[in-house]
């Protein structure tokens, strides 16, 4: 017996299967199994991709040395998932599978056992010799007393007197017994309580087909209730013994959600994302891969675990960035949900306020079925939304609350009500630059400002992690002349500490919530009313349920419109839209400030309108005069390089060979360095393609990967359908 071996290099020189040999005592050995195999002159690991009876090989092959985890094996529905995520993203085939394994089980890791057992002590004899021992032993009243209450069930070792136990164990009469202990545990009592569906909601649930590999769009209005409907479907998949999948986009609004699932279907879940410690994702994925748990509820991550049998795919709030990866291997997630959906006949929900405007094209075409909630559940009214020129309040020597604003968090702090502040930049100045001789804090690893971070009197670059001490004077002039311009969640949480004293204050961004269980920490606090104010970045923008939420305030929501992004508008609504709907959720209205300095910007209107609809439209319009997507779909091709002349020589090269390689309607741009052009002393330069169809484009990027492959100096990157530029 053969086995071709993928080795743990990922350098795309080495990107093959390397055939060894089957010693017989690995007669166990399966397909999608991690190995250990010798490889110039070293022993490394590998996983098996193929095993055969005949080897075609002319050469005395090695054998496999060992079977590093024999327990778990990638199954064929995740060996073809990886297969296809490798050409649907020309990654490396290992780097492919190494995204079917969470961090504990990577390939090329070394083997760790996070294994976590109670130990029991358990009976070891028969009844007979036990009463015997009793009868003769009286003496020894603690041991006796062991072995009276072991009669009627297993002890925890750690209740039991250690020498006692110690000595009953060398003369054989109990044993030690190792339970699989789980780090995550749900340990509180199933709600029943039976929520009763709106008419939007039934209709929604009963159009969705099981069995079948379809697509479904649900657009539903903010507080219309797509949970419900979410948690309707799971209970029909698992009525009928299937599993689900649910992704969210971030680890914020798991929390909320899992304790949702949890309060109706008890520990039958599973929770997978990157806020979990190793030890806690092996255990998550054991539960899985032994076919303990009938819901998995995670991030984008989480649509690569060893699920069986699915019934049903849910993806909330699709339209997030956060489902597509921008680190090698640049995947989908809502890609890689579709081959799950079609290699299990299941459907696929995907579920927003906002859609992207992709799936509502491909939802009034047909290729996706449309469900729609148009109203709030218990038909409470959508919030109320004024917009603030502040321009106008500028001339008031206000800029950062308006006056507005003020007075509405006043009137909510009177009436015990609470309030959400958006601002989506976080640290305390966003750029601090000296006023004599004009220097500015910039990251010397990166083409971008420094944020200067108070509580720790320190500059941040958010790209690279680069750290520096804020230096009192002026390095360059040796001034006292610093100046910090611009506002982050940080400096804005001080003026509202000064502004409201007697309110408490939230703030949740990256910064607040980097240790673990930050995040439910924060939204537990505020959910039962610890904190007035709740102020963050775009994290608290979506999928948060707070009852006495009344109050929205956006601080500069103009910063994103002015990115270099054809989907700044689009980007700029979904936020906007979607943190306009925490407010009035319950059965008071809401209400939402906007502080803007271009008041008249249509997409702020359409968030005023709270019209999804005439946002569409009139993006449809520009997407269509500019040519971007959906109209066309879009390749971002990048040359990084820590040499900048050669990242520039390399990229034009590569110009030169997309227009000799793709269709003659194909529109490829010329090279222009990227909008951070310097990270982490990385230069960069891309090239963005545009194509409607081209049976020329994946051929000719592969060979092009291929021509890359052995370039130590430069990386080729390749990116579909790119979230960002």
């Amino acid at each position: 017996m053969f086995a071709d071996v993928l080795v743990e290099y990922t350098n795309k020189a080495v990107d093959k299967t390397f055939t060894y040999k089957i010693p017989d005592i690995f007669k166990d050995i399966k397909i999608g199994m991690k190995v250990k195999v010798p490889f110039a002159n070293k022993v490394i690991n590998g996983i098996v991709v193929d095993i055969k009876d005949k080897n075609d090989n002319k050469y005395q092959l090695k054998e496999i040395k060992e079977l590093v985890t024999p327990e778990f094996f990638l199954n064929n529905e995740l060996m073809q998932l990886g297969k296809y995520l490798q050409e649907k993203t020309l990654c490396s085939k290992i780097v492919a599978y190494q995204c079917m394994l969470p961090s504990a089980l990577k390939i090329k890791k070394q083997n760790h056992n996070y294994n976590k057992y109670d130990v029991y002590i358990c009976l070891n004899k028969s009844e007979k010799i036990i009463d015997d021992y009793i009868n003769n032993n009286q003496r020894n009243k603690t041991q006796i007393n062991i072995l009276n209450k072991l009669k009627s069930k297993n002890i925890l070792k750690k209740e039991l007197s250690l020498s006692s136990v110690k000595k009953l164990l060398e003369l054989d009469l109990v044993k030690e017994e190792y339970v699989q202990k789980y780090r995550i545990n749900y340990n509180k009592s199933i709600n029943n309580e039976k929520k009763v569906l709106s008419s939007e909601q039934k209709e929604a649930v009963s159009k969705v087909i099981f069995n079948e590999a379809k697509t479904y769009l649900l657009h539903g209005v903010t507080g219309s209730g797509k949970t419900q409907v979410y948690i309707e479907l799971i209970k029909k998949v698992i009525s009928n013994n299937k599993k689900v999948i649910m992704l969210l986009p971030e680890i914020s609004l798991t929390s909320q959600m899992i304790n949702t699932l949890y309060e109706i279907f008890g520990n039958k879940i599973a929770i997978f994302h990157s806020g979990l410690s190793n030890g806690e994702k092996y255990d998550e994925y054991l539960k899985i891969y032994n076919n303990e748990i009938d819901i998995v509820v995670g991030t984008r991550s989480a649509i690569f675990t060893p699920l069986i049998n699915i019934g049903l795919i849910i993806i909330d709030e699709e339209h997030s960035d956060t489902y597509h990866q921008d680190v090698n291997p640049r995947y989908s997630a809502i890609d890689m949900a579709k081959f799950r959906s079609a290699f299990n006949k299941c459907p696929l929900i995907l579920g927003s306020a906002t859609p992207t405007l992709e799936s509502m094209v491909r939802a009034k075409k047909g290729v996706y079925e449309l469900l729609t909630l148009t109203k709030r559940y218990n038909n409470l009214e959508l919030p109320t939304t004024k917009i603030v020129d502040m321009e106008t309040e500028m001339k008031k020597r206000r800029t950062v609350i308006s006056e507005l604003l003020e007075n509405k968090i006043r009137d909510r702090l009177e009436k015990r009500e609470q309030v959400i502040i958006l601002l989506n930049r976080r640290g305390y100045s966003t750029i601090v630059t000296c006023h004599n001789c004009g220097y500015t804090y910039k990251c010397p690893q990166c083409d971008i400002s420094l944020t200067y971070h108070k509580s720790n009197s320190s500059l941040k670059c958010h790209y690279c992690g680069y750290t520096k001490y804020l230096d009192k004077l002026c390095p360059q002039c040796k001034d006292d002349s610093l100046s910090y311009l611009g506002l982050g969640t940080e400096k804005l949480e001080n003026t509202l500490s000064k502004m409201f004293e007697s309110a408490k204050i939230l703030r949740m961004d990256v910064d607040t919530t980097s240790t673990k269980g930050s995040h439910e920490k924060i939204i537990t606090s505020f959910k039962n009313h610890e904190a007035d104010i709740l102020l963050g970045t775009q994290m608290i923008s979506k999928g948060l349920d707070f009852p006495l939420v009344t109050l929205v305030g956006v601080i500069n929501a103009d910063t994103s419109l002015n990115l270099p992004d054809f989907r700044a508008g689009e980007k700029t609504f979904e936020l906007l839209y979607q943190v306009s709907g925490r407010a009035g959720r319950a059965d008071k209205n809401g209400e939402v400030i906007i502080q803007s300095f271009n008041p008249t910007n249509p997409y702020l209107i359409f968030v005023k309108d709270n019209s999804y609809e005439k946002f569409y439209n009139y993006e449809m319009i520009n997407r269509k005069k500019l040519g971007f997507p959906p109209y066309y779909y879009l390749v971002n091709v990048m040359i990084c390089s820590k040499k900048s002349d050669l990242a520039y020589k390399e990229i034009n090269n590569v110009y030169k060979y997309l227009r000799k390689n793709l269709a003659n309607d194909t529109i490829i741009y010329d090279a222009v360095p990227s909008s951070i052009f310097k990270v982490n002393n990385i230069y960069r330069y891309q090239i963005l393609v545009k194509y409607k169809y081209d049976s020329y484009l994946n051929i000719s990027l592969s060979k092009l990967d291929e021509l890359y492959a052995n370039n130590n100096n430069v990386d080729l990157i390749i990116d579909f359908n790119p979230s960002r530029f």
